[in-house]
């Protein structure tokens, strides 16, 4: 996505050091949104918990049909009497307490199966994605005080942030630029509509930074500084999730990356010649079309030098042969048949002799008597 060089280096005050990286082929990587959504898709199917009612559910009473022949429909009735329930139908998913229609199984098919390939391919445009300003503000990032993307922190930071508490995590956000984007978060916790109140999801609120760190080098610790932070994630560079990188399948999510698992990424994913040295047979994908503005595409010199030749420095009449209706153009239907043109002529020498006319049929003569 982008043809940057290379990255600097962010200290832990927020001000660029000297030190800067090579930008890793993943962030050049073709950006498609619709192998994105339909991963995340799949992913998120493969998230989910099977559900289902319970067995005995609508069945728990002595309900048995009277039969026919007392003017009543043939639905299981509850037995005994002396109150309101006595009579009453039940089972049916038509009654009252009875059973749903075709009660839920656990058994249901809820995982789907998604190609390795394509999940790769969805992360490296997740991953590319997050290298543009423009999209991460689109998602509803705030990195206008960000010093540039992606946003490289030094990981000696992040190693004194990890050590100490959280409060001193958040100051190393805030320095680096992240502040407006932890503020965003923090401001956007509501209460959720409808009976996820009653089951552990009662509040939502928005994606803050995704930190992403290498935990060989600057280990797993690194985490507890960072999960007790609205909005705030943390996951290992060897270990990248679609569903933290494009969340709801939508891409552009701001991440802080240390300077370790920022040099990984080329050694993870490799690039468009080299295969990857962690994942079996994988080359970057690149993209088909390297200008995605058609209109500047076609208008540019390269190819209007062809379209158009130049001669003496003006343009010269086009070389483009332009399709004609042969049945309009007489050219055209000549190039195609010679032989169109002594078909008309002969057409149009038959026409020019005269032919004998048709006697005209007799005519009919009707006599009227009138009687005196």
């Amino acid at each position: 996505m982008t043809s940057r060089p290379v990255v600097s280096i962010i200290s832990a005050d927020g001000s660029a050091s000297e030190a800067t990286h090579p930008l890793p082929e993943v962030f050049k990587a073709p950006i498609r949104p619709d192998i994105v959504q339909t991963v995340h898709t799949g992913m998120a199917k493969n998230k989910r918990q099977p559900y289902a009612v319970s067995e005995k559910a609508g069945h728990q009473t002595s309900a048995e049909s009277w039969g026919t022949g007392r003017a009543v429909a043939r639905i299981p009735r509850v037995s005994g009497g002396g109150t309101h329930r006595a009579g009453q139908a039940a089972f049916g998913n038509m009654c009252r307490s009875g059973r749903m229609f075709a009660p839920t199984k656990v058994w249901r098919k809820w995982h789907q199966k998604i190609n390795v390939n394509q999940k790769r391919f969805a992360t490296a445009s997740a991953l590319a994605a997050s290298s543009n300003a423009a999209l991460l503000m689109a998602r509803g990032h705030h990195v206008s005080t960000v010093p540039e993307v992606p946003l490289v922190v030094s990981s000696t930071a992040f190693a004194d942030a990890a050590i100490a508490k959280t409060s001193a995590a958040i100051a190393l956000l805030k320095a680096v630029g992240a502040g407006p984007d932890l503020e965003k978060v923090k401001g956007s916790r509501k209460l959720r509509a409808g009976k996820g109140k009653l089951r552990g999801r009662r509040h939502r609120q928005r994606r803050g930074p995704l930190v992403v760190y290498d935990p060989e080098s600057d280990g797993k610790d690194l985490v507890r500084a960072f999960r007790n932070i609205p909005g705030v994630e943390s996951s290992s560079v060897y270990a990248l999730n679609l569903l933290q990188l494009a969340p709801g399948g939508h891409l552009g999510r701001f991440i802080v990356w240390t300077s370790s698992a920022f040099q990984a990424l080329d050694k993870i994913y490799g690039t468009t010649t080299e295969a990857s040295a962690l994942k079996k047979d994988f080359l970057l994908p690149s993209a088909v079309v390297k200008q995605a503005d058609i209109s500047k595409l076609i208008n540019s010199s390269e190819i209007q030098s062809v379209l158009r030749p130049t001669k003496g420095g003006a343009i010269t009449k086009r070389t483009v042969v332009q399709k004609k209706n042969p049945l309009n153009n007489k050219q055209v239907l000549l190039r195609l048949n010679p032989y169109a043109k002594q078909f008309a002529a002969d057409k149009l020498g038959q026409s020019k002799v005269e032919q004998p006319k048709a006697p005209k049929p007799a005519q009919e003569f009707t006599s009227t008597f009138h009687e005196n």
